[in-house]
């Protein structure tokens, strides 16, 4: 339908551009990704009300078994009824668990109906789903609350019955993780924006936390990818790279058959009716970039799209999409509005399209061009990001070379409270990203802002609670990427050789809470703290030396 329409439309330049950079850029698609297989033999639990899951049932007859399941005890006919006062269901396609409890009494009832220990899909008529995640997980249709239509569950069950295989949507990279370090918690974006219950933050703080992708129930919305900051979890049927490349080629296509003012519409290939309608009541320089799910596409390619060609990007969103998926979005357009406004440039240059708002009228259309051709930018998601915008603001004043950001932001800087640092390195050990870190030659604590994602770990791991995080837009290049120090002070010198061998405060905070221990009631093992490492295995043994009995006390 989309190719047809652009066919129909392709009459302007514009238009002709359009169809020419729709049918000429190679397509997004990976050609043998992983996958995860899901066994279903048919057999089918209906949910709901009593006289409308025995209607369902009967045109369910071709399915291998099919258990009904009331839930308002009203009497049916159908040979396979169970009654339950509450419902749990848990799983996948092939896999799922229904325990019901039916006058205080629990049981499986996959078991009770089928011998099995679970059902393979569920149709949940219920007004109250029986599952809450918001994207449906395989196999289950919580038809009750409105998503699929009936008719559209009747028409695909059937054909649940037998091995599929689907792509594993995510990859994920432990090293770039900010989750969790040496046993404190850090950034849960991931896990937060996750709509289908398929991110997990498993652990403890003493075996460690880390973030777990459950394949089974990821259905690849994409939005997990988006909110992370280090591209530790990226999107992998294409790989962010790919589809920023995608994005660039199909406006340089554009380009070089005459059209101008380029706007970017992402739009999601699930639902390409409503892409047709939305781009029907669009003007001809509307492109269409069709990729699997509309958070899929991240924060770095929509400023690429800006600075190679477009004047505008757009999503083609519902507001009936489930309430995480506008939640994430919202929330990074708004980021990326406001890092828009800090530049002088029109928030509506990145927006959402709600397509119902079409009916009420036009949107606000930009055709400010930034074609700075940079072309295909490297390095990893931040620094793509910051290579736009450095370059936006290279053409552009800011309104400051410093400006707050929104609290969710992962972007800004950390400040530390100098009379209370003890440079025990401790934000050091835990920062993912080495925005944090000291060049090994000085008792100092040095600070990349770009770097810095905002997480929390060094914050929560600092024993004197001195660092602060502040969320913030730096648009001062140089002082953004340079390493500046936050936090230094003189070198403690060993007592013995004078070699400068740790930071003084540390030696001081040391020797004042050990004063009066009984390890330490000797005024030469105090002294020893005040000593390199050498020197002080060298005064231990002296120390032994002149007093042999001096050997019991270490």
């Amino acid at each position: 339908m989309l190719k047809q329409l652009l066919q129909q439309s392709a009459v302007t330049t514009n238009g002709k551009a359009r169809l020419y950079a729709f049918e000429n850029t190679v397509e997004l698609t990976n050609l043998i990704p992983p996958t995860v297989s899901y066994e279903s033999g048919g057999n089918t639990l209906i949910v709901g009300p009593t006289s409308i899951i025995e209607s369902a049932a009967a045109q369910l007859i071709q399915m291998n078994s099919v258990t009904l399941l009331s839930t308002d005890g009203e009497q049916g006919e159908h040979a396979n009824l169970y009654y339950a006062n509450s419902v749990q269901v848990s799983g996948f396609l092939g896999t799922f668990s229904v325990v019901i409890e039916n006058k205080g009494m629990e049981s499986n009832l996959a078991k009770v109906a089928l011998n099995h220990d679970c059902f393979d899909i569920v149709l949940d008529l219920c007004l109250n789903s029986c599952m809450s995640e918001e994207v449906p997980v395989p196999g289950y249709y919580p038809v009750g609350r409105g998503y699929p239509k009936l008719a559209e569950a009747l028409e695909e069950i059937p054909t649940l019955m037998g091995t599929f295989d689907k792509p594993k949507f995510f990859r994920l990279d432990t090293d770039l993780c900010a989750h969790s370090s040496r046993g404190v918690k850090g950034c849960e974006r991931c896990v937060d924006a996750c709509p289908a219950g398929a991110l997990s933050s498993e652990g403890s703080d003493k075996t460690g936390h880390r973030i777990e992708i459950n394949p089974y129930l990821c259905q690849g919305v994409g939005t997990c990818a988006t909110a992370c900051p280090t591209e530790a979890i990226h999107y992998a049927l294409p790989n962010p790279q790919e589809t920023q490349k995608f994005v660039e080629r199909t406006l340089a296509n554009y380009e070089s058959q005459g059209g101008v003012e380029p706007i970017v519409l992402i739009c999601s290939s699930r639902h390409e009716q409503y892409n047709v309608m939305a781009l029907k009541a669009l003007p001809d320089n509307v492109v269409p970039i069709v990729v699997e799910e509309l958070p899929s596409v991240g924060i770095d390619s929509w400023f690429a799209a800006l600075v190679n060609g477009a004047t505008q990007v757009l999503f083609a969103a519902s507001r009936f999409m489930p309430a995480t998926i506008l939640r994430v979005l919202s929330s990074e357009v708004a980021i990326a509005q406001e890092l828009l406004s800090q530049l002088g440039i029109a928030k509506e240059t990145i927006d959402i399209l709600y397509l119902e708002s079409l009916r009420e009228g036009a949107p606000t259309l930009c055709t400010e061009s930034f074609d700075l051709a940079l072309g295909d930018l490297e390095g990893n998601k931040r620094q793509r990001l910051f290579t736009s915008l450095d370059a936006l603001a290279g053409s552009r004043i800011p309104v400051d070379n410093i400006v707050e950001l929104p609290a969710s932001a992962p972007y800004g800087s950390i400040s530390c409270k100098d009379n209370d640092c003890t440079l025990c390195m401790s934000c050091v050990a835990v920062c993912p990203t080495r925005a944090l870190h000291t060049d090994g030659e000085s008792p100092s604590l040095k600070f990349v802002e770009q770097d810095c994602i905002q997480c929390g770990l060094c914050t929560k791991a600092c024993p004197e609670q001195v660092l602060t995080m502040t969320t913030r837009m730096n648009w001062d290049k140089a002082s953004r990427q340079q390493a500046s120090v936050i936090h230094q002070e003189k070198a403690a010198e060993c007592i013995r050789c004078s070699k400068p061998f740790a930071p003084q405060s540390m030696i001081d905070m040391l020797q004042n809470k050990l004063r009066g221990h009984s390890h330490f009631s000797d005024p030469a093992a105090l002294n020893r703290i005040a000593m390199c490492e050498d020197c002080r295995v060298v005064d231990m043994f002296e120390s032994m030396a002149e007093d042999p009995t001096k050997q019991l006390n270490y």
